[in-house]
């Protein structure tokens, strides 16, 4: 199951990565998206959660489990939530102003011969 896990980060932070590289302000959107849920399920699996074990201490009970990690991914849950809303907002933004939904604010060399046509 570990392995699982780990691939799972390791592919989502590998396109995460891939599409934040990308020219295009979607790409980008969508590639923090992915680097948000990488980081959600290493936090998610680095508390080695226990299935029925409850997180609040209680003397009758043996078994814990950390509210730690349960708590951060919750946080980065809502902190991506709030980010990906301002990124769309701008990214909405610069399409308005700049015509183009590039990075850099410029049009590249394809879109540029496809116009002169």
């Amino acid at each position: 199951m570990e392995a699982l896990m780990s691939l799972i980060v390791g592919v989502l932070t590998a396109g995460g990565v891939y599409l934040l590289l990308r020219a295009r302000t979607f790409s980008v959107v969508l590639g923090l998206t992915l680097l948000t849920y990488a980081v959600n399920l290493f936090l998610f699996a680095s508390g080695r959660l226990t299935i029925g074990a409850p997180p609040i201490l209680d003397p009758e009970v043996s078994r814990y489990t950390d509210p730690l990690p349960q708590a951060l991914v919750l946080t980065a849950i809502v902190i991506s939530f709030a980010m990906t809303a301002f990124v769309i907002m701008l990214a909405l933004r610069a399409r308005a102003e700049l015509g183009n939904d590039h990075v850099d604010g410029r049009a590249s060399v394809r879109d540029s011969r496809e116009s002169e046509t």
